[in-house]
């Protein structure tokens, strides 16, 4: 293809903003006759886009918080969607924020833009009839695990499975000497990674059933060293605010500023509240227990929507009971314990996990940032 290609792109939380300059950088190296336009974060901008909006004003997390700024929100959508018109990029990419993306990428579709979603919504794991208003907005999706390729290659929607950007960034055999030497831990004692989660809600629902599950441990195998990384400043605070509370405990326990690679890849088991960080654990190849609880409300109702058995992505993955998953009523101490010895003791368990998890990890480092700019050129100049 030759002369100025146009690509608009909007990515809506930081997540979005390390996708969308990853892919910008790939379609700069294929095309560097290009230009962007749109909405993005400092790694896109430093890439070269001049964002309408600061990315800031997208990034809204919550049903209440949402219907405080729906009006704003629409009116962001709106003013995209008249400036997009007016730019003709060759190709649009929305990034994530499906409730934000599609129903804008339906609106560019219509008035005749080429449009690509990148990260599939979890249309595959509850409220399948969404799939309907995908097929009317989207020209090609872009999808971060294989399973959701084959969902979309039987609803019949062209789609391109370009692997996990975090299994190109995390190394296929960590380095666990080196973490520990890094976070000063002797090697003396088991280790285990403590990860409650990144929202206030999980830490608070999490953090007590987390630190008795640990304490009973300790009990049985003597002390151990856990080692939480807090997500975030105020996830700090409040991790802090409750193991003052708790006092005294049978395990030595840090608090560390962020850290989850480091943390994760220093422990033998980690304890994962299910989300992104299941998968992280995988690639780093650590064996996990998952755990989760939410209000009852929610619960009920999620669990109703859901079509899929599991929740964390590497039981989705496998397909089956591949790692220990306690949820709700299933997520006890006792149970927790019984999961985390067997997980510390169980050399066969160990070694297993590991092959399995270094399979996937092959599987899901195909360089994402390279494949999502090639699906977008192909697009792109059809």
């Amino acid at each position: 293809m030759t002369g100025k290609l146009r690509v608009a792109v909007l990515a809506g939380e930081a997540s979005g903003d390390i996708l969308g300059a990853g892919l910008m950088k790939s379609l700069k190296v294929r095309h560097p006759d290009i230009e962007f336009g749109g909405i993005g974060g400092p790694l896109m901008m430093a890439e070269g886009l001049t964002s309408l909006v600061p990315m800031e004003r997208l990034s809204v997390m919550g049903i209440t918080e949402v219907l405080g700024r729906l009006r704003e929100l629409f009116a962001i959508r709106a003013q995209y969607r008249d400036w997009c018109i007016a730019y003709q990029p060759d190709v649009f990419v929305g990034i994530d924020v499906p409730d934000f993306n599609l129903g804008l990428e339906k609106q560019l579709r219509q008035a005749g833009i080429k449009t690509v979603h990148y990260v599939s919504p979890s249309v595959w794991a509850w409220r399948k009839g969404r799939i309907k208003h995908i097929r009317k907005a989207v020209d090609h999706m872009l999808t971060l695990l294989p399973f959701e390729a084959e969902f979309y290659e039987r609803e019949q929607i062209p789609v391109t499975f370009v692997g996990h950007t975090l299994a190109d960034q995390l190394p296929i055999t960590p380095n666990t000497a080196a973490a520990r030497e890094q976070l000063g831990l002797s090697g003396e004692l088991p280790v285990v990674a403590m990860l409650p989660g990144s929202r206030g809600s999980e830490v608070k629902m999490l953090t007590s059933l987390f630190l008795d599950s640990l304490n009973a441990v300790c009990n049985a195998l003597g002390p151990i060293d856990v080692i939480i990384p807090a997500a975030n400043s105020k996830r700090r605070v409040q991790i802090d605010a409750i193991l003052a509370e708790r006092g005294e405990s049978a395990c030595r326990i840090r608090v560390l500023d962020k850290q989850a690679d480091e943390a994760i890849t220093a422990c033998d088991v980690a304890l994962v509240a299910s989300g992104t960080a299941t998968l992280q654990t995988m690639l780093l190849k650590k064996p996990m227990v998952v755990a989760y609880k939410m209000s009852p409300l929610s619960y009920f109702i999620i669990s109703r929507l859901a079509t899929t058995r599991w929740a964390s992505l590497p039981n989705i993955l496998e397909q089956r009971d591949w790692v220990p998953e306690r949820l709700q009523q299933a997520a006890t101490v006792e149970q927790i314990t019984d999961d985390l010895l067997t997980a510390l003791s169980d050399e066969s368990y160990r070694a297993s996990f590991v092959a399995l998890a270094t399979q996937w990890h092959k599987k899901l480092a195909l360089n994402a940032d390279e494949q999502a700019a090639k699906a977008v050129l192909n697009l792109a100049i059809k």
